[in-house]
């Protein structure tokens, strides 16, 4: 169990590659971010990571409010802290070359993650970081883009402070504290909040925001919601994808995705920095981890490879 910085605990489980005598500090480490209603135990994420770990070291988890994680899931918005824990653990484990890959809600945390821990030379309070995205301003730069609204740490029973600093909404956001990725890869992801434009997200609305849908996520999908809902929006992924440079991003995504059409991925792609930054049109792909085949899986690891 990882402890994110609000102190929420998260499942997560690491994979070393098979390899032989490769040490983690030579290789990379994908951090993989399931889709809403996804969980670490889930089939397909399980698939996922035994593609990925074919190539090299990969870890999964459980957002907050899935699975054996604590908390409620605020559906993309806190979730970019199980992600920082997430890499940070990767950086403890001894891995110097860290690639963050997202599916559906987990790609739009990995945009969002990436714009707002940047690699940058300054340090800045978490609490900053949130007020960063109210503002659409990312912390730590100073370009003044804006944007819109065998024993394992942490094996099973072990709980892991995955934090640089006290879990008390001050500690630091920035790539000194490890969280920051080296490539990036959103697969599936939205690229705006409240889209509502395919049967699949309207159902998906209802079962975040109204009750009885809450009911049904909690013991049908076995995802509990915080029903608060969002105070202020955070910075959408759109307006996050050109803070992302120079970290290298890629942006997945199916021609056959039922729940965001391709004015999605191509928003995202126009966004991001173009040198920095690839698109790719999967012919007859559907949605997220479900959809994503062998071959897929393994180019998107061989691109992370190659880019971070």
């Amino acid at each position: 169990m990882l402890l994110t910085d609000d102190g929420v605990s998260i499942e997560a489980c690491y994979q070393p590659s098979p390899g032989p005598g490769t040490e983690p500090s030579d290789q990379l480490a994908l951090v993989v971010g399931h889709g809403f209603s996804g969980a670490l135990e889930r089939p397909a994420l399980r698939r996922v990571a035994s593609v990925f770990q074919q190539r090299t070291a990969v870890i999964t988890f459980s957002f907050r409010g899935h699975g054996r994680s604590g908390g409620r899931s605020t559906v993309g918005d806190r979730e970019v802290l199980d992600l920082a824990a997430a890499v940070r653990w990767a950086r403890r484990l001894g891995h110097r070359r860290v690639a963050t890959v997202g599916f559906s809600m987990g790609g739009s945390v990995v945009i969002r993650q990436a714009a707002l821990y940047g690699k940058t030379d300054e340090i800045q309070p978490l609490q900053d970081v949130h007020q960063g995205e109210r503002t659409g301003r990312s912390p730590g730069r100073t370009d003044g883009v804006l944007g819109s609204p065998g024993d394992v740490p942490g094996s099973p029973g072990e709980v892991t402070d995955a934090s640089a600093g006290p879990i008390d909404g001050a500690a630091p956001a920035g790539p000194a504290d490890g969280a920051a990725p080296d490539a990036v890869v959103a697969v599936s992801s939205p690229a705006r909040w409240y889209y509502r434009g395919t049967a699949p997200m309207r159902r998906l609305h209802w079962a975040i925001t109204r009750p009885t849908g809450r009911l049904v996520s909690r013991y049908g999908l076995r995802t509990r919601i915080d029903p608060g809902g969002w105070a202020v929006d955070p910075l959408s992924p759109v307006a996050a994808a050109p803070l992302i440079a120079p970290t290298p991003l890629l942006i997945v995504h199916g021609d056959r995705d039922p729940y965001f059409p391709l004015d999605h991925p191509r928003m995202l792609a126009s966004a991001a920095d173009p040198s920095t930054s690839e698109l790719w049109i999967e012919p007859g792909y559907g949605h997220a981890e479900t959809a994503a085949s062998p071959d897929l899986l393994a180019r998107i690891a061989d691109w992370a490879a190659a880019h971070a």
